[in-house]
């Protein structure tokens, strides 16, 4: 690996695999060259949060991983709280959670975990927050054509969905869990498509470090969960 890099401890295989970081506004300005150089192949970029908040240096961030070579997708933080699953959905695709079938788009990313602001279901029973997923995923595919990755973990899933199992047959998973050498998984998924294993990576070009990732699978699969490809 890289010694301008330091990923963090990685499961046994993983090394094999494609490497990712995401990024948010916290980032800033990355210099996506020096990223790619470092052996990143793809990067999650925060989009959006509610139906209130865009990310400023989101159009850099897309772009410069673009122009670098990166595959790139966008994620959107859910608050069902605030407003419904579809509304947030389509905030998310006019507002950069938009796809495309050009080798470098990966279908985006509903990020629902943790509330930062309050009670950790944003107030919502079991039935109430399935039915709120349900709502975006749907949206999502309709104005996409391609099925939203779920961000979460397996405590704050099976908290506040009751375990639900709906999901995971056509939803894939990205499953956050650090300091293991294989992450739990909520109910409903039997495997992960993405795992977030370390969220204090050092990575040249990407200032005050980041989350990483690696891709289950091959570079090749990765591309044609790019381009929606078997």
């Amino acid at each position: 690996m890289a010694a301008a890099m330091a990923l963090g401890q990685q499961s046994v295989g993983a090394a094999t695999q494609p490497l990712g970081i995401d990024v948010s506004d916290y980032q800033g300005d990355v210099n996506w060259s020096d990223v790619a150089a470092a052996g990143v192949q793809f990067v999650y970029i925060k989009a959006t949060e509610g139906t209130y908040y865009e990310n400023a240096d989101f159009a850099s961030q897309y772009n410069g991983s673009y122009d670098a070579k990166l595959i790139r997708g966008s994620y959107h933080f859910a608050r069902p709280d605030t407003t419904t699953g579809a509304t947030q959905a389509d905030y998310f695709v006019a507002h950069g959670g938009g796809w495309s079938a050009d080798n470098q788009t990966l279908p985006g990313v509903l990020d629902i975990e943790y509330n930062p602001y309050g009670a950790e279901c944003y107030g919502q029973s079991a039935s109430e927050m399935v039915a709120w997923v349900h709502s975006f995923a749907n949206e999502y595919k309709a104005k996409t054509g391609r099925d939203i990755i779920i961000y979460t973990t397996a405590d704050w899933w099976n908290t506040c969905t009751g375990s639900s199992t709906a999901f995971g047959s056509t939803n894939p998973l990205w499953v956050a869990n650090y300091g293991v050498s294989e992450p739990a998984l909520p109910a409903g998924w039997g495997v992960y498509t993405f795992w977030q294993y370390s969220s204090t990576a050092t990575v040249s070009g990407v200032s005050g470090g980041c989350d990483v990732n690696h891709f289950n699978g091959t570079a090749a699969r990765l591309l044609a969960l790019a381009n929606n490809t078997k």
